[in-house]
């Protein structure tokens, strides 16, 4: 006689096991609210890891690679990209999930797709094309937008509702990192994880770039920040991924959190990170130029539809469907086509 576990499948073996391992607070895939369009269930692998698989296989990651995370078109390798920009918020995040016996699939696959719906020249890009379009623009909503509606030429990425619910509401500039009320935060543990996450990267990984592109020193960072959160970046880093796992877990995983001690320093660093890197003289400047490219890009695209605007969502309009073209450009595309459109072809040498 068969013994039952030999007639489950290696899916249900898995699901088996994150339902004997991970916490009783953890997001469970076979408990997994859905997908818009059913599907039927693989045997290999269960819902939260082929949401990853399918991230990581769209085109939109792979544009990634090529878009600015806040350094445009730097001299120099090792200067953060969005895409490297996500590995790193996708590792942190994976590292404060195992530690907190949280779903690391669920939780990588809300990290590798966060960020999907960047434009190109990064967050300059984004607030050239939030004016531009009558509906506004965002790129936590572009994110979102990729995944249900774009990716596969219209198709979407049909992912579960909790990785949708963790892209749509990962953290957004200024604003909360840790919503008190709630309204702002992912239902599932994993999703706050990534929020909190994507803040721990970019303020470590963006003093790391300003120092290396000369417009800090290490000397500028204040001595109270050195003092509570580490002088190098592993340590800072460190820190606060330590601090954030010690305090959910004194909260009886009810929430992520983080002591008011290293939060405070976190915005203060943040803060530190818009005066002297985001908001520069040479940061302005460059706003400037990206201004003009991406709204001379985005009005060509406007009026000669049919050469480069997707006939879908049909549903949508000529205007949102023009936001997804310049959204999705990387910034090398961007600047080839507007050389392309703009600038009158010098006679050839020979």
């Amino acid at each position: 006689m068969d013994h039952p576990c030999e007639k489950m499948t290696i899916r249900e073996k898995l699901e088996d096991i994150e339902r004997q391992t991970l916490s009783d607070k953890a997001g469970l895939s076979a408990n997994s609210r859905g997908r818009e369009r059913e599907e039927t269930l693989h045997p290999l692998r269960t819902a939260f890891q082929r949401d990853r698989d399918r991230i990581v296989h769209c085109k939109s990651f792979r544009r990634l690679k090529h878009k600015t995370q806040v350094f445009l078109a730097p001299f120099g390798d090792h200067y953060r990209t969005r895409l490297t920009h996500t590995l790193e918020v996708a590792q942190i995040a994976r590292t404060v999930s195992k530690a907190l016996r949280l779903n690391e699939d669920l939780t990588e696959a809300i990290a590798l797709g966060h960020d999907l719906g960047h434009t190109p020249f990064g967050h300059a890009g984004e607030k050239v094309l939030s004016k531009l379009s009558k509906q506004g623009f965002s790129h936590y909503h572009q994110s979102l937008r990729v995944v249900e509606k774009l990716e596969y030429d219209g198709k979407g990425l049909n992912l579960t509702y909790e990785v949708r619910e963790g892209i749509f509401k990962h953290s957004k500039g200024r604003g909360k990192i840790l919503d008190a009320e709630g309204e702002e935060m992912p239902s599932t543990l994993e999703g706050q994880v990534v929020r909190i996450s994507d803040v721990i990267a970019y303020v470590n990984h963006d003093i790391d770039d300003a120092i290396r592109a000369e417009v800090i020193s290490r000397s500028d960072i204040p001595d109270k920040l050195i003092k509570i959160l580490g002088k190098w970046h592993s340590s800072r880093i460190d820190r606060m991924v330590t601090d954030v796992v010690r305090e959910s877990l004194a909260a009886g995983l009810e929430k992520i959190s983080m002591s008011e001690e290293i939060y405070s320093a976190v915005i203060e660093l943040r803060e530190f990170l818009y005066e002297r890197v985001y908001f520069t003289e040479e940061a302005q400047a460059m706003s400037q130029r990206v201004e003009k490219i991406v709204t001379d890009l985005y009005q060509y695209v406007l009026e000669n539809p049919d050469e480069y605007v997707k006939p879908f969502p049909v549903e949508d309009s000529l205007d949102l469907r023009a936001c997804d073209f310049v959204a999705s450009m990387t910034d090398l595309y961007a600047l080839r086509l507007y050389e392309k459109l703009f600038f009158t072809p010098t006679w050839p040498l020979f």
